[in-house]
């Protein structure tokens, strides 16, 4: 029997005073949508729906920009959380079996524990996400008699007593997708707030002679985001998750608090990271791999034994084979750089592909962008370009070729040549002398003018 994930990202999110909406705003530089798609695709569900409300036509680029299958629908007014999930009916026409609802702005919902719902399906009709708040607040409440779970009451219509329940309410649920809707075509807003909300169906359910059961998590999985101050303290326990687990898998931290990850970043073991290093979206790092620090990385692939920074940076398209050094103040973007490359100081390179075991001398620079158009710098094996080589594409350099410290390279360098393209130096016997003799007399004499 198949699954289908209905992600609710329709809501507006006042409370973050921004005009972004909620679920696009990042941890591990990664929308929180894309956080909760994540745990979804672990399933593998046979669909997978994200409802788009406030800013609808952003939530779905981002929708789709993580899987073109993504099917999105749109809820043009926010009546509720039941009402939200009825607007995913039409795209689950035909699909039987398990329907899930999750929410956007809920990144940390682990695989395991959705897998758990699924596997209490089998004893219940349909179950809830709960867990014992430390501080129960103002979320909805979990009514049970032993294990089953009898009726969900939010905050605002709880009485005295069902307030002091600590068992909270996730919002997450799980039924038959047919059950699901059935339930829902029951719900009424005849509540404090006027909503439908998605958490009547368990009562609606009892009614009907159904079961509902409750799966208990960690307080931790559930923490939704509705403020900046609790998106940056999101992002802190993101981080603090995602170290322990480089730690735990091999990557040695010099400095763990002052490494940033993102949230698809990849590092194999042994490879060592030092202070201050953040990783952008897209980065894979190989084993035994070294990156120096105060070094950023984003959209690059870092190959086995490479050493990268410290204070360079790796932009999108950056591919190092196996045992690269990349220096200090180095910038490469859509570049591929061979086995045993060095580019040790001072350089950019820009949409280029430099050969194995070629040493890349400081000062130099792949002038890859004439205003309009970006063109290609190739660079064959074993070259030694020197210290302050303007290599200005298109342009080839053939394997074992070399550029002269200070060259401007405009033609290709055919394998084994040297190439020198800069101004035949002139000396001027005592011109120094003379010149700066002159400037200091002019100077004495303005002096002594004012």
């Amino acid at each position: 029997m198949g699954t289908a994930l209905i992600v609710l990202a329709a809501g507006r999110g006042t409370r973050m005073n921004s005009d972004l909406p909620k679920v696009l705003h990042e941890i591990g530089q990664s929308p929180l949508l894309h956080h909760a798609m994540a745990v979804g695709m672990a399933l593998e569900p046979e669909r997978m729906i994200v409802v788009a409300g406030h800013g609808a036509e952003a939530v779905e680029r981002a929708a789709t920009a993580y899987d073109e299958g993504i099917v999105t629908v749109r809820q043009a007014t926010q009546e509720g959380t039941s009402h939200a999930v009825q607007q995913a009916r039409p795209a689950l026409d035909g699909f039987s079996g398990d329907a899930i609802v999750l929410y956007g702005d809920t990144p940390f919902i682990r695989p395991d524990t959705l897998e758990a719902m699924l596997a209490a399906r089998a004893r219940a009709d349909v179950v809830v996400l709960g867990f014992e708040a430390a501080d129960p607040g103002r979320y909805g409440r979990l009514v049970t008699t032993g294990d089953s779970l009898e009726r969900i009451v939010e905050f605002k219509d709880a009485d005295e007593a069902t307030r002091g329940v600590t068992l909270c309410n996730s919002g997450v649920i799980a039924a038959d997708c047919e059950t699901l809707f059935t339930l829902l075509d029951r719900v009424t807003n005849d509540n404090a707030s006027a909503e439908y909300y998605l958490t009547d169906i368990v009562g609606l359910a009892r009614d009907a002679g159904l079961s509902a059961e409750v799966v208990r998590c960690d307080e931790a999985e559930t923490l939704g985001i509705n403020t900046r101050a609790e998106l940056a303290a999101a992002e802190a326990a993101f981080q603090r998750r995602v170290r322990a687990e480089a730690m735990e898998d091999g990557v040695t931290l010099l400095a763990p608090e002052t490494v940033t990850f993102a949230r698809d970043t990849v590092v194999g073991r042994d490879t060592v990271i030092e202070p201050n290093v953040v990783f952008g979206p897209g980065v894979t790092v190989e084993s035994g791999a070294r990156i120096r620090a105060f070094s950023h990385l984003e959209g690059c692939h870092v190959s086995r034994g490479a050493t990268v920074g410290p204070f360079a940076r790796l932009r999108p398209g950056a591919e190092l084979a196996e045992d690269v050094h990349v220096g200090n103040f180095v910038e490469i973007k859509n570049a591929q750089i061979g086995t045993g490359a060095k580019v040790n100081h001072l350089t950019y390179l820009g949409d280029a592909d430099i050969g194995a075991g070629t040493n890349v001398g400081a000062g130099t620079i792949t002038c890859n962008y004439d205003g309009v158009f970006k063109h290609r710098t190739t660079v064959g094996r074993d070259v030694f370009i020197g210290s302050n080589t303007m290599l200005v594409a298109p342009v080839t350099l053939g394997d074992n070729a070399m550029t002269a410290t200070g060259t401007v390279v405009t033609h290709n360098v055919p394998s084994g040549d040297m190439a020198v393209g800069r101004a035949k130096q002139t000396n001027k016997p005592g011109f120094a002398t003379r010149f700066f003799d002159k400037l200091r007399a002019a100077k004495a004499a303005k002096t002594k003018d004012n």
